[in-house]
């Protein structure tokens, strides 16, 4: 009734935590949300809620309603029942700005964009990270651990590139190979996106039909192949427009995080790279994104992984041995908390010289943290039809050709990511770069490629067998 969301938190069936483990650990997560990333992303995009208490009763006949509706991959924790508390969000599926507008049809998209640039730290020691991105190389082990059937065509680069050419083929990507990276939902039901880990075949036909009412209310589109074609351009147009919208100032909106420029703008193993490399062109455009919008602020937010992997995994092993000798100072550190105004302050230290103290070893750590956080969150574009005579100034509208849409965004999935899990990040590091070397670029061999050299003339001779 209320449209909320209620997250519980859940853990493996073996580690029950106490009432008050729970409760902490939950006023960690509201208070990073407020005090962090709020700062970071700005008032309008963050979501941080609210710790309530719900009768017992309750949420045992809730965990048993919902326990058979959980993916069997999930099905390895448990979700708490003792405690009671629990955090109530707002349903980011429906739109956050205007309460009135409730009762229209809503369509939400959630994008899970992943890293938008390319290492540019000079710990890296193997030459194809500075020229392939991370999601594009861990796609080839993905599809090889049977994660995925194929490798999907969609590159962050592209989608952060600002140009409106490279975000609309990023798109496209997105909706032909969903896997767990987009998800649209309409009045807050699932409609298209990957149900299961191996089904990865979108019905674009499907999806047209859920979103005809949406862009053409007349109805005066045929349909057919070329009605699906149509919107889901529009589709495409409208997420554009709404990702490059700026509605929110934050505090860090002008840290001097790293310039983009000192990095590459564009993967290598970008298919929308290939493509222009095959028709014989070399230059890609990349157009910056404006300041305001939330690509932009995610992107700054995961350059403060400015050390990679691999020159930050030594200086975590330094506050490991620190930790080791003074255990007692792990809540001085702030390791698992307080997450306050001064744990932010902190963050805001960009220098890369090491002065060999545990302090910069420390703060480079936690800054880690914070750009794994923002390489995994996910944006929810909720859009919603509005009238002519409705758009009113103030509220932001985004017009397409036959209709046009109020809209919100927001971030989510803003957890910190575990200081534990650093040493996992740099074996996953290495074992992604390895496969890709191996196997991928092997095939790539230049000696084989040059045999045959783009847009020359082959002639194929037949010879009677």
């Amino acid at each position: 009734q209320r449209c909320v969301v209620l997250r519980f938190l859940k853990s493996p069936p073996n580690q029950n935590k106490t009432s008050e483990e729970i409760l902490h650990h939950l006023q960690n997560i509201v208070d990073f949300g407020k005090h962090v990333m709020k700062q970071f992303f700005g008032e309008n995009y963050v979501h941080h809620g609210e710790i309530i208490q719900l009768p017992l009763d309750f949420v045992r006949q809730l965990c048993l309603k919902i326990q058979p509706e959980r993916p069997e991959s999930r099905c390895d924790k448990d979700m708490d029942t003792l405690s009671g508390y629990a955090m109530c969000l707002p349903n980011l599926t429906r739109l956050q700005t205007y309460r009135f507008v409730e009762h229209r049809p809503i369509l939400c998209i959630e994008i899970k964009p992943k890293c938008g640039f390319i290492p540019f730290s000079s710990h890296v020691s193997q030459e194809i990270k500075h020229k392939v991105c991370r999601y594009c190389m861990h796609q080839h082990l993905k599809v090889a651990n049977g994660k995925w059937k194929r490798p999907s065509k969609y590159c962050p680069l592209d989608l952060f590139s600002g140009n409106k050419q490279r975000m609309h083929f990023a798109l496209k990507s997105l909706l032909q190979e969903a896997q767990n990276n987009l998800k649209i939902f309409k009045n807050g039901e699932l409609i298209y996106g990957c149900k299961d880990e191996q089904d990865g075949v979108s019905d674009w036909n499907e999806l047209a039909r859920h979103l005809k009412p949406f862009f053409f209310p007349s109805n005066g589109l045929v349909s057919g192949p070329h009605c699906t074609r149509t919107i889901v351009k529009e589709l495409i147009h409208v997420i554009t427009m709404s990702l490059l919208s700026s509605t929110d100032a934050c505090r860090a909106g002008d840290m001097k995080t790293v310039p983009v420029s000192q990095g590459r703008s564009y993967c290598e193993a970008s298919a929308f790279n290939k493509e222009l490399v095959r028709n014989g062109k070399h230059k890609l455009e990349s157009s910056g994104l404006p300041k305001g919008c939330l690509l932009y602020k995610t992107l700054q937010a995961q350059m403060l992984d400015m050390l990679d992997i691999e020159g930050l995994y030594p200086l975590y092993n330094r506050v490991e041995q620190y930790l080791e000798e003074f255990p007692e100072e792990r809540s001085t550190l702030q390791i698992d908390g307080l997450y306050n105004e001064a744990f932010y302050e902190k963050l805001l230290d960009l220098s890369t010289e090491d002065d060999g103290t545990v302090a910069f070893a420390l703060t480079k750590v936690q800054q880690y943290r914070i750009a794994m956080t923002a390489k995994d969150c996910s944006i929810m574009i909720a859009l919603s039809p509005c009238l002519q005579d409705e758009c009113s100034e103030q509220r932001p509208v985004v017009p397409t050709s036959k209709s046009r849409f109020t809209f919100s965004v927001s971030v989510l999935d803003l957890d910190l990511k575990p200081y534990e899990s650093i040493p996992h990040q740099y074996k996953l590091d290495g074992k992604i770069v390895n496969y890709y070397l191996k196997n991928v670029q092997a095939k790539d061999d230049p000696v084989m490629s040059s045999l045959f050299k783009e847009n020359e003339d082959c002639t194929l001779v037949l010879h009677k067998v």
